[in-house]
């Protein structure tokens, strides 16, 4: 992603800001539809140099009236121009209106849209709808989507997918799937989680020129983080250091059938650099993981009586990797969760959990979408519809650090907001995955950090590694593939 701004804004900060803008600023709406246009023509320009035919899909509203603008431009630069409108001039806002006269003025023709979009193009620009969005598009609308999609040619999105909700990343009920998408002013929160990274492609901010003052005191939806950008919190180590200066985590699952989930949870709290890590699993487990990693130790648990002496010399423990949902990892939480120390809670514990829900200030939750769903007693796809309001709603129902996983990560902290982890790829979809997040946070947490910095820096370093895997190939990418990458990782500078 291109631009500067590191903060999303809900649509109705959108229309505040541009209202700031043109009373502050003496910008009209004609001034920052031509500087709209004008970015997402140099956009094009930048990336398809070499694009002579293009196509302009353009809607009812001022989104419209931006594509008006780049098709002009456009023209200008005699690059040959087909533009289709799903919607009479006369019908417009004045804004677009008169951007569509000015394109009729500089010789450009107007086709209404009757169904079909011509063939002999080589980009399309999306100017259908952009913000504000709020109900399933269909009619013609939905018609053009489907067939900007089906056509497989490259598509430049102004600032948000056609058929894409702003605020929260949804698809209703179809959305264009851009090669690339230029947003305007701010960054907006639905383009970076969800359906929306996938539609919007590469993002690239344009300001406008909109001075930031303007915007200091109106309230993000949500930050965006990365590894690269997230200073790495932790100090290099003193050369007197031992490892009982790096802290004891205690996995605790591995039910019947389950022995690898705990092993890749305590390899990664030990590869970022947690001193000490321990299974306790199912007695059956504890040998061959010993075998598999003899750098850990594992315990045979039968009754949650015997976590106590391991509980007494953990300083974290992270319990759901592989657990089960049977009385005996049911007993195991019950345990767990009567205890003061920091934990890491995944998994199957989170579906127990969610049958007897309580809060926790020392915690870091990290559900996927339908263990989410089973927290809040609701549909995966709910949580899908609007991943910001839910993962402040498990924030709110559970306390602590909440790290919904997915495309677009989202991290929640009563102290923070809203945090998107900007890190990771589609080869984390594999078995294994979620468990090494776990291991990741709870070594982090055992060397020191609060959840709250835990679950920030363990969400980033956990998709950065993902993404120096990743060079070898997204198919096949294993959970264990990240080890090595987390260690060095951690070891900024080396």
């Amino acid at each position: 992603m291109t631009g500067s701004s590191d903060r999303l804004y809900r649509t109705d900060a959108v229309r505040e800001l541009e209202r700031r803008a043109q009373d502050r600023m003496g910008l009209t709406s004609d001034d920052l539809m031509e500087r709209a246009g004008t970015a997402a023509f140099q956009s094009l320009r930048r990336y398809w140099p070499e694009q002579r035919r293009l196509l302009v899909v353009c809607g009812g509203g001022n989104n419209g009236g931006d594509g008006y603008v780049v098709a002009r431009l456009a023209r200008q630069k005699d690059i040959d121009v087909k533009v289709l409108a799903l919607a009479d001039i006369p019908t417009l806002p004045s804004t677009a209106a008169a951007a569509a006269k000015r394109f009729r003025d500089a010789g450009g023709v107007i086709q209404p849209f009757a169904g079909a979009l011509p063939q002999d193009v080589e980009l399309i620009i999306d100017a259908l709808l952009g913000t504000g969005i709020t109900r399933a598009v269909e009619g013609a609308y939905a018609g053009a989507i489907q067939q900007i999609n089906a056509m497989h040619r490259p598509v430049l999105a102004l600032d948000v997918p056609a058929g894409l909700n702003a605020d929260t990343g949804a698809i209703m009920g179809d959305a264009v799937h851009a090669d690339r998408t230029v947003t305007f002013m701010v960054l907006k929160p639905g383009l970076v989680s969800g359906s929306g990274s996938e539609c919007a492609g590469a993002l690239e901010l344009a300001d406008l020129g909109v001075d930031p003052v303007l915007f200091a005191d109106l309230k993000p939806e949500a930050r965006l983080l990365s590894h690269a950008t997230n200073a790495f919190p932790l100090p290099r180590r003193a050369r007197d250091a031992h490892k009982g200066n790096f802290g004891h985590v205690l996995v605790i699952g591995g039910d019947v059938g389950f022995a690898g989930a705990p092993l890749l949870a305590g390899e990664a709290a030990a590869r970022v650099g947690c001193g000490l890590v321990t299974l306790a699993t199912r007695p059956q487990h504890a040998g061959m993981q010993v075998a598999a990693r003899p750098e850990l130790m594992a315990w045979g648990v039968d009754r949650p009586a015997q976590l106590d002496p391991l509980l007494d010399r953990a300083s974290v423990v992270a319990i759901g990797p592989g657990l089960g949902q049977s009385p005996w990892a049911a007993g195991l939480l019950a345990r767990v969760l009567e205890t003061n120390l920091p934990l890491v809670v995944d998994a199957d514990a989170l579906t127990l959990l969610a049958r007897d829900p309580v809060q926790n200030e020392r915690w870091v939750l990290t559900p996927h979408p339908g263990e989410a769903a089973r927290l809040l007693d609701c549909s995966t796809a709910e949580i899908q519809g609007d991943r910001f309001t839910a993962v402040r709603e498990l924030q709110s129902r559970y306390g602590g650090a909440i790290v919904l996983k997915g495309c677009g990560s989202l991290v929640a902290t009563r102290k923070s907001g809203v945090t998107v982890c900007t890190d990771g790829n589609p080869g984390l979809a594999s078995g294994g995955t979620g468990d090494v997040l776990t291991g990741v946070i709870a070594g982090l947490m055992a060397q020191g950090l609060e959840p709250e910095s835990a679950a920030l820096t363990g969400a980033c370093l956990h998709g950065a590694a993902a993404d120096r895997a990743v060079l070898e190939g997204e198919r096949g990418m294993l959970a264990g593939d990240l080890m090595p990458w987390l260690r060095r990782l951690v070891n900024p500078g080396t």
